[in-house]
This record gives C-alpha cells, structure tokens and sequence, in this order.
C-alpha cells in the first residue's frame, strides 16, 4: 500500500492481558480497525468494556506490571510502534500521537502551572529556546479557545474551572501537532453547555490540522455529532464495526441494539427507559462462547458453546461488521 492510501492508524489483533491472584486474563481482545487522517472514531461500551485499556495500549501506556500487550500491531504511519523500545516510544508519544486522559482533575498537576505543564510537553520533542516554546504553549491555549493566554499560561490547575482544565489538557495533547489524538470520555466531567463548546473547539482543530480523532465515549448524542465510524466493544472484544450511520439506522449486535434502545429521544415516550439486564462477565469469568450470550434475550445452543466469526452488517455496508451467530435472522 502507497503512503498516500495508507490509514494514518492500523491495529491489528491487539492483545492486553492483566495477571492478578486469580491468573492471566485478556482485556482487550485482538481488537482491530483503521482510522484514516482526519476521520473520527467511536468507541463505545458500558464500564469495563475495554475501551480506556484498548486507547492506553496503543500508546504503550499500560498500567504495569500487572497490565501487558502482548500481541498484535500497532502501525502509525506504517511504522509498528510496538517493535519500539520505551525509548522510542516516548519520542513518538505527544509528537505523533497523543492522549487526553479521561479525568482533568488528575492529569494536571497541582504543583505545577500550566504554562509548565505544557514546556514540558514540548521540551521532549522540541530544541527551540524556552522563550519560543513558550510561545508556541500560549498558542496552544489559543487554539483552544483559552481566554487571555498570556496570563493563563501562569495559573495553576486550582484556579482553573472544569471546562478550562479539560482544555489545558487538550492544549497539551495538540501540542506538537501530533496525527492522532486518543480523547477518554474528555466531555464527561462537563456540562451541556461546555460540553458542546469543547466538542465544536475539537471539530474545529480537526478542520485546522486534519488530526485523526479515537473518541471514547458512552453518549451515543456525541457518537452521532462527530464520529464517522464506530467500535462497539463488550467484555474486551469489538461485538459490531461500522460507519456511524449505517449500525445506527441497522443495528447488528443484540447488545448494540441494547445500547441504542436505551438512550432517550424526543419521538418516543415512554414510562420507563428500557436497560441491559445483568452486569458484563469478570475477567476471571468470561462465558465460553459469545461473551453477551448470558444476558442476550436471542441466545441459542451455540451461542453459547463458540464465540461467533465475523459477518457481514445488516445495512450491507463493506465497513459493517459484526459477531453474532443470529446477526442475519434478529
């Protein structure tokens, strides 16, 4: 494949295990999909679903040594960043790809300012004097929309509201105008109103820069504004891929179908919303054959004795996969 069709990210089968008293067990589960330059990507799924493990792996950032990848291949610009030492990951880490952590609160520190904060992120890549960097860290700030940088950039977190900690983080991510950026439920500590600013703030740059965007999330309304394509996951495996528009309209997956009935809309009224019965399987647990079988009101015999294969979507789309043996017939 030629530089120019080739995605910006491939993963291919990654594989994260943690070992705890009870043994080794997979949390993310030879997950893999594409993401192409400027594309945004979903990726959804109740608490514990793997997606927070899925975006830490592709960094390498893993919490060890419980937690390891130990399969699959991660290639940024064709290069697989899991062949690299620690060494190099940290050069390629912030410079080409770039994460905002799920929670502000704990990703700044509370010692330091932000102006800091943000050198530090550049001081790793760039060799340009301290008067320049701190120039490009209160550009950053401007970039996202941060009032009156030049003041700002001697604040600490504490002074700072929820709304404009998340775009510090954000700042720091962009940064070194990385490919990819890997943003963990940025919008959840936020209100509507913020949460909707932030949003247009990360439209904006992707315009500005053609940044590709993984976006982890559980609201499907931010799922259905910005993302293109999407990952549902269940119990560390992806249960159904596809174009936004295509699992929306033609939800696949018992459990995807689950997820969008669901969430609220102003066409329907209804007493009671319906949910999920049950709670997803613990590590130390997982069902033999399709890991939602248990709670699936369409299981069948085979169901639960193998986990399914991949098949085609019910909208027909050659993006729209999913792993259901019943997929054609619900």
């Amino acid at each position: 494949m030629s530089d120019s069709n080739r995605p910006v990210l491939e993963v291919e089968n990654l594989h994260t295990v943690i070992a705890t008293q009870r043994g080794t067990f997979d949390v993310v589960d030879q997950v893999s999909f594409r993401l192409e330059a400027g594309e945004t990507l979903g990726i959804v799924g109740e608490s514990g679903s793997g997606k927070s493990m899925t975006g830490l792996s592709l960094l390498g950032l893993v919490p060890k040594p419980a937690a390891s990848v130990v399969g699959g291949r991660v290639l940024l610009d064709g290069e697989d960043l899991r062949s690299k030492s620690e060494a190099e990951l940290r050069q390629v880490r912030g410079r080409k790809i770039s994460m905002i952590l799920q929670d502000p609160q704990t990703s700044l520190n509370p010692a330091f300012t932000i102006g800091n904060q943000l050198l530090e992120a550049l001081q790793v890549h760039e060799r340009d004097s301290r008067q320049s960097l701190r120039q490009r860290a209160i550009q950053a700030l401007r970039q996202v929309r941060v009032a009156a940088p030049e003041r700002r950039v001697h604040d600490y977190p504490h002074q700072m509201s929820g709304g404009m900690k998340q775009r510090v983080v954000g700042a720091i991510a962009i940064s070194c105008a990385p490919r990819v950026i890997i943003a963990d439920e940025p919008t959840t500590s936020l209100d509507v109103t913020i949460q909707a600013q932030y949003l247009k703030l990360l439209e904006d740059l992707q315009r500005e820069t053609g940044l590709a965007l993984i976006f982890i999330t559980h609201d499907f309304g931010i799922v259905a504004r910005i993302c293109q394509h999407l990952l549902v996951m269940y119990a560390g495996r992806i249960v159904e891929a596809g174009p936004v528009r295509e699992i929306f309209n033609r939800p696949s997956h018992p459990y995807t179908r689950a997820l969008l009935a669901s969430v609220p809309t102003v066409e329907r009224k209804v007493d009671r919303l319906p949910s999920i019965e049950g709670q997803p399987p613990p590590l130390h647990d997982l069902p033999k054959g399709c890991r939602f079988a248990p709670r699936c009101g369409f299981a069948e015999t085979r169901c639960h004795e193998a986990y399914p294969g991949h098949s085609a979507g019910r909208s027909g789309h050659p993006r729209h996969i999913v792993n259901c043996w019943r997929a054609e017939e619900i």
